[in-house]
């Protein structure tokens, strides 16, 4: 069982993120991973720091943690060749420390520059194909890839780790899902959805994905991001949860959306109740890990703690003191 930290670089400048990966290395979390976004889900206040840049400084600064993205998407602005070469660089400076996660992405990231934005289809055909590349990178001294959408002539990677870095894959659908939990090291999905999504439809797909590779689950390392608020003033942390307010969004309001500027004027319409409900919002600790158990029950093994608030040291040492060994407990 591990517990980690998602540093959100949509919502710190770089230097204050990566004080905030070093402080979770401190007070005991197991990982630290980071978004991968060009534009944030908010312009004002908004940041988002080049993540496999900001890997490298944390990675540096810490010792013993696990780093990697959450997620990824390796198929539009970044070739897939270029994504193997950055995490083979960052498994060679911190071997076994490293995970490259992976998702089809979103187009708050792409369209602004100029990229068309396909339907799910295409990118989803883009994201096996990128893997596929990444893994024979990896593998490969020289490699000839002729695919639908991405081409190599004879590639080398050379400076690679020993053992390739992990890939753990993200899904929100059954088809995705399958597919991590065929071809990925690890699965990564979000909480505060239906549960009925992810007993009926998520987690039987990553069991029929892992079952038509010869793998059982307990093969996959199983992440879900939960969201979280805690702080001993319930007011503060149900209003911590504004800044993502564009998280309780439907994906019908989301659609086609691209520009912060107008993310944030749809997230900002909401009250306050809607923004909370992707949260778990509590002030006693017993009721927090609770509610956190469940993911545990379902079989995840690996949860990274988001949490909205500005203060988010505030919020790592009291998870550190209150919440973290409560878990361990269990």
């Amino acid at each position: 069982m591990k517990f980690g930290y998602k540093a959100s670089n949509e919502q710190f400048a770089p230097q204050e993120l990566l004080h905030y990966g070093v402080v979770a290395e401190e007070v005991g979390f197991d990982s630290v991973f980071v978004s991968d976004h060009l534009q944030p889900w908010r312009h004002d206040g908004g940041h988002a720091p080049f993540a496999m840049t900001w890997l490298g400084a944390l990675g540096a600064r810490t010792e013993r943690i696990t780093i990697g993205t959450s997620v990824l998407t390796p198929t539009f602005r970044y070739h897939p060749a270029i994504v193997a070469q950055a995490f083979g660089t960052l498994g060679c400076l911190y071997p076994g420390r490293v995970v490259l996660g992976l998702g089809t992405g979103e187009s708050l990231n792409e369209v602004a520059l100029g990229l068309e934005w396909p339907d799910g289809k295409e990118r989803f055909a883009r994201f096996r194909e990128a893997v596929a590349l990444i893994r024979r990178l990896w593998s490969e001294e020289r490699v000839t890839f002729d695919g639908e959408y991405y081409r190599t002539d004879n590639a080398t990677i050379y400076d690679r780790p020993d053992q390739p870095v992990p890939i753990y894959l993200a899904g929100s659908g059954p088809a995705a899902t399958r597919y991590a939990g065929r071809v990925g090291d690890g699965y990564i999905t979000t909480s505060g959805k239906a549960p009925e999504l992810y007993t009926d439809t998520l987690l039987p797909a990553v069991a029929e994905g892992a079952a038509k590779a010869g793998r059982a689950v307990s093969d996959l390392d199983m992440m879900i991001e939960v969201k979280v608020s805690f702080d001993h003033d319930r007011d503060a942390a149900m209003a911590a949860t504004h800044f993502w307010g564009a998280l309780a969004l439907t994906p019908e309001q989301k659609s086609g959306v691209h520009d912060p500027v107008e993310m944030q004027r749809l997230a900002d319409e909401l009250p306050v109740e809607r923004t909370a409900s992707r949260f778990i919002v509590s002030t006693d600790p017993d009721e927090h890990v609770a509610a956190i158990k469940r993911y545990l029950d379902l079989g995840f093994t690996h949860l990274v703690f988001h949490a909205p608030g500005p203060d988010q040291e505030h919020f790592l040492r009291l998870y550190g003191e209150e919440i973290l060994p409560r878990l361990r407990a269990l």
